[in-house]
């Protein structure tokens, strides 16, 4: 199956905040690498799902449920 990649703008801009946000969504999406990109200008969330299903809702609900704003970016 085909690796999935998803990108994200959040509002998430320091180290410290992204931690905190990688910490719950790995216990969240056992299945998905995830990290931040806090020197894109898009503070970018990057999500990868080996099994080429990404739940993009979830994700977004999560980091809102953190009080932070997400939208998906186009590819």
């Amino acid at each position: 199956m085909e690796q999935l990649v998803e990108v994200f703008k959040t509002n998430v801009e320091l180290e410290t905040q992204a931690a905190k946000l990688l910490e719950a969504l790995v216990d969240y999406f056992p299945a998905y690498k995830i990290n931040f990109d806090l020197d894109d200008c898009d503070n970018i969330l990057r999500v990868e799902s080996p099994n080429g299903i990404i739940d993009n809702s979830r994700i977004m609900e999560a980091i809102g449920d953190f009080g932070y704003t997400i939208e998906e970016l186009p590819d």
